[in-house]
């Protein structure tokens, strides 16, 4: 580059001999003295050496010589001022080139250096070259580094030393040779060619400012060294980054051209804050929708706080997404879970809400509760400390009193619970690599549509993804792996839960999970569970599963569907229930379980794969539907496929209603139940009234209650022998079990019939 040839700047003074009226004694600014008529300069016209030249005696303790043109200070230039001068006679002075920076209106730069190394004249006679180099930046070899706020200068050289004696100068030569700073001279702009000093104290955000400014579709280079940037940086043009930069933690490094992470990391030099401050890039960023990883592997040495890491936002809703990474826990006792025991009081009369809780200040908000009466994956949402209250994210449903509870506070290598809400978030492609030491994600208090997709969660210590409220609203899980940490655990060891939610509409989707206490507790009404594949047993003969599924509400408008439950099975419960006595409402309803591949080995008999578990009295089955479904024993036979836990309450069978239980297959099991089903009755004696057992073979052990059609096979007949052609009349909930339906001829006849009876109404 050289603006003296590519854009007509003028740079190199005029000679001597056109006059020394523009060539101050001092400092070269208007209205200074000039050499003109001054008594100890003159011109020279043939010196052997130079030509045309100035002699000038020494006369002051610093004898100045300025060119008073004003010579441009372009973005980017570094100058050159190359003096050749000799000794004529008298005392030998030094000599250096010196200057005058201007600013903007005339006014000085001040704090700038503005002469370059002195150099002594030794001889009479002998040339010597004297040259300094000015320019912006601190670059190498740059002698006056002016910064970003000098506009021109006035240039020339000062005498020091001894006085009296007499020199000859050649014309002053300044030409700009900002070529041997640029490594690229048509595609990088160095910011130390803008005043960037790179040295971690001064703020050089202006200058990191002006460089891309001037960039104009070239890149941007930030040489070696470290740069604070005190408000920050935004960059349309791409950076390259050799050196770091620091900032505060509410300012922010923009990075339009090139976001990703591996950019953030070489601008930052550290895995974990590149990661938050690109994350706060992401949710300022209008130009860009996600954040890629690019494939990079950032070690996690503590809990990464989201919202900590955008300190100006307690809330977003626009949709942002990262993708395409890993983040692996590294070894620490930070990560160590957090354990608090306090008194509270529970009344069901405000039934999310803990009062009177001693030290509330100490039990941190996501915390996991625990107590008697309390049911699974109940969370601290919020807390007033000056009240001494809790808010939960649910119900209790059997803790009414006064009591000891325990606060589980776990760590999470990403935990979003510091925002109000969050909206339209995602992560894609990404490997939560927890090694036993964290769990992997926490979502925010409230927001909707949180997605994640193809993701592998890995060995989380506790949880994989937990809600400590509503921020699982709409939430999408698709294609994602969750990897125990517990695998060589037998079941009753394991504590690790892979997914909760609280809130409605709920997908997931096409997921495999290994091995945890649990699955999934979904919450919320609304749920899709389809295509997924879990798996929870272990070695022990006759051992006990645990529910890979568990559904925490009596109604759910819930479906199953196409998933492969491996050694574990459904529960539907309403332990979030606080008063779970039944009084009014749809009871256990609107649920679908269809076509689901359910295997089991090696398990106890009473092992079942649809458990509903009610807790108080007076619930029933409403509006069921569990069909098409594959149930299969290996290793040994189970005696049915579902079945009540009354270890709380039984259900009211009386009030079944709308329950299809049909079109599945039953392999090494012993019940093979449906509603309706189907009898073949056959009485191989004359009776007035047959007893049609139903054997334990309606679902859930229902009671005989319907029945849909009687069709004798053959004829019917006396004990004469004579076919009669009769219909009887039906009485339901018949025997100690209510199981029989008797069928009422009007005479004694024998033969066979289909009978289809059901343990439901249909209102």
């Amino acid at each position: 580059m050289n603006k003296a040839i590519t854009e007509g700047v003028l740079l190199t003074p005029p000679a001597f001999e056109n006059g020394l009226n523009v060539w101050s004694s001092g400092d070269g600014t208007p209205g200074s003295d000039t050499y003109a008529s001054a008594p100890n300069a003159v011109l020279v016209p043939a010196d052997q050496d130079f030509g045309s030249c100035l002699e000038l005696q020494k006369t002051t303790s610093t004898t100045k010589l300025r060119y008073m043109g004003e010579t441009p200070m372009l973005p980017g230039c570094y100058l050159q001022i190359k003096v050749r001068i000799k000794a004529v006679s008298g005392n030998l002075p030094d000599v250096r080139v010196a200057a005058w920076a201007g600013a903007s209106g005339g006014s000085h730069v001040a704090g700038v250096t503005e002469v370059g190394t002195s150099t002594s004249l030794t001889s009479y006679g002998q040339v010597v070259e004297v040259t300094a180099i000015v320019g912006p930046g601190l670059r190498g070899g740059v002698d006056m580094v002016w910064g970003p706020d000098a506009l021109y200068g006035h240039f020339g050289i000062d005498l020091t030393g001894p006085s009296g004696g007499v020199v000859r100068i050649d014309d002053i030569e300044i030409n700009d040779i900002s070529g041997i700073y640029l490594r690229d001279l048509m595609s990088v702009v160095d910011v130390r060619d803008f005043g960037a000093v790179g040295d971690g104290v001064t703020d050089d955000s202006a200058a990191f400012e002006a460089a891309d400014q001037a960039a104009n579709g070239r890149k941007v280079l930030v040489p070696a060294g470290t740069y604070h940037l005190a408000s920050g940086a935004q960059f349309v043009s791409e950076v390259e980054f050799e050196g770091t930069v620091t900032m505060p933690t509410d300012q922010m490094l923009l990075l339009t051209k090139n976001f990703d992470l591996p950019a953030y990391i070489s601008a930052f030099g550290n895995e974990e804050l590149a990661f938050k401050k690109a994350f706060q890039a992401l949710l300022f960023n209008s130009d860009h929708e996600s954040l890629d990883m690019r494939g990079r592997k950032v070690a996690v040495h503590e809990p990464i706080d989201m919202k900590a890491a955008v300190p100006s936002k307690t809330s977003y809703a626009t949709r942002r997404v990262i993708r395409n990474g890993q983040l692996e826990a590294v070894a620490s006792s930070v990560w160590d879970t957090e354990t608090f025991v306090s008194q509270a009081t529970y009344s069901t009369s405000d039934s999310r809400v803990l009062t009177n809780v001693v030290n509330v200040a100490n039990i941190p908000v996501g915390a996991l509760i625990e107590g008697a009466g309390v049911g699974r994956e109940i969370y601290v949402r919020s807390k007033n400390v000056a009240a001494g209250e809790i808010t939960m994210n649910a119900p209790l449903f059997d803790a009414e009193g006064t009591q000891n509870f325990t606060f589980r506070s776990f760590k999470y290598l990403i935990d979003f619970s510091g925002f109000t809400k969050l909206d339209k978030f995602g992560m894609e492609d990404i490997e939560f690599q927890c090694n036993n030491h964290c769990s992997a994600i926490r979502l925010a208090d409230k927001g909707a549509t949180f997605s994640l997709q193809d993701c592998f969660i890995s060995r989380p210590k506790d949880r994989g993804i937990t809600s400590i409220g509503g921020g699982c609203q709409g939430m999408l899980i698709d294609r994602c792996q969750f990897l125990s940490s517990e695998e060589p655990l037998d079941v009753p060891d394991r504590t690790s839960i892979a997914i909760n939610a609280n809130a409605n509409d709920v997908k997931i989707r096409n997921c495999r999970a290994t091995r945890f206490k649990h699955f999934a507790l979904l919450a919320g009404f609304n749920s899709m569970v389809l295509g997924n594949h879990f798996f929870q047993g272990d070695g022990v003969a006759n051992g006990v599963r645990s529910a890979g599924l568990v559904i925490i509400s009596s109604f759910t408008s819930c479906t199953i569907s196409g998933n492969y439950l491996d050694n574990a099975f459904i529960e539907w419960t309403n332990e979030q229930d606080p008063n779970p006595d039944y009084l009014n409402g749809f009871s256990f309803s609107s649920m679908a379980i269809t076509d689901n591949i359910f295997l089991s080995g090696d398990v106890a008999p009473w092992f079942s794969y649809i458990v509903v578990k009610p807790h108080g009295t007076g619930h029933f089955l409403n509006g069921v539907s569990i069909m098409g479904n594959k149930f299969r024993s290996i290793n040994g036979t189970i005696d049915r496929a579902e079945r009540v836990d009354t270890s709380f309450a039984d259900l009211n069978r009386n009030r079944f209603k709308n329950v299809s239980f049909e079109g599945n297959t039953f392999h090494n099991v012993s019940a093979v139940v449906s509603n309706p089903l189907r009898v073949r009755h056959d009485q191989a004696t004359e009776a007035a009234v047959w007893n049609v057992k139903t054997d334990g073979l309606l679902p859930f052990q229902g009671y005989a209650r319907n029945m849909d059609s009687v069709v004798p096979i053959g004829p019917l007949s006396d004990s004469g022998g004579a076919t009669r052609y009769i219909a009887p009349y039906a009485a339901v909930l018949e025997g100690a079990n209510f199981d029989v339906v008797k069928l009422s001829w009007g005479q004694a006849v024998k033969g066979e019939a289909n009978v289809i009876i059901r343990m439901d109404n249909f209102s």
